[in-house]
């Protein structure tokens, strides 16, 4: 009894004792500083005119910052290969969770990609699918870490169980959303050992014309790519985000020009 109450205290203890990564909690905290800056300079205008308070949107997206990096300091102390237990639950889930909001999605503007709790609560599971395939990759890879130099069983094999899953986010459509779990699947596996050469055959072959063929079927895709590289065409109207950006970004004040103005 006193040895199993004795190995109790110093699990508990090791969990608050696990060193922390400086290095990536300062980028965390600069990136969310910076982030929380552009929504107050995005938003007062707005929330002024809605609510009265300039602060409204800024001070609901605060709180959520301050929950997040609570529960990042928690999770950070949980050793990582705790995880490793559930890599095979993380894809079953995903499927669960993007099968769902296909069926009890609200659709907004022609997609299916919220999930509404309550009317002011609401999750989307592309976001937590991003995590979670992060979670199954890292499983997968290091058990099959032997493998991952051949084409069928490194490449191919790890990219076919991705497929179900960009599936359902096509389907939702959420075209952004399955370009970042790829991107994020792939610099995954060449990291864990697969060969790079493998993914600029292969998406010389395949990856590239399906990308093009899927921009191609949808007009509101195709007016995406050509606003991004002629924004003038449409000053005022579509091209006005990427024109104000061109505009700070040539000014060389992209922060503190939008944060004087506040």
């Amino acid at each position: 009894m006193a040895k199993a109450k004795k190995r109790k205290e110093k699990s508990f203890s090791s969990f608050l004792n696990n060193p922390i990564d400086f290095t990536l909690l300062i980028t965390i905290l600069l990136l969310l500083s910076i982030g929380l800056v552009m929504v107050l300079s995005a938003s007062s205008p707005s929330a002024l005119a809605e609510s009265g308070d300039s602060y409204s949107y800024f001070s609901k997206q605060l709180i959520f910052a301050i929950l997040g990096i609570v529960a990042m300091l928690f999770i950070s102390k949980i050793d990582y290969r705790f995880y490793q237990k559930f890599y095979k639950h993380a894809w079953w889930l995903s499927l669960i969770l993007l099968a769902l909001v296909l069926i009890v999605g609200r659709e907004v503007n022609g997609a299916k990609r919220w999930i509404y709790v309550t009317q002011t609560l609401s999750v989307q599971p592309s976001e937590i699918v991003k995590l979670l395939m992060i979670l199954f990759y890292a499983g997968v890879l290091m058990k099959n870490r032997d493998q991952l130099d051949s084409y069928s069983k490194g490449f191919i094999k790890h990219m076919c169980l991705l497929a179900p899953i960009i599936g359902l986010l096509l389907l939702q459509p959420h075209f952004s959303a399955s370009i970042v779990i790829i991107a994020i699947c792939s610099i995954m596996m060449i990291m864990a050992g697969c060969k790079f050469l493998h993914f600029v055959g292969t998406g010389a072959v395949v990856g590239v014309p399906a990308i093009v063929g899927l921009v191609l079927l949808e007009p509101y895709r195709l007016k995406r790519v050509i606003t991004f590289l002629d924004p003038w065409q449409d000053a005022t109207g579509d091209g006005w985000q990427v024109i104000q950006s061109l505009y700070a970004i040539g000014s060389r004040r992209i922060i503190w020009s939008r944060v004087r103005r506040q």
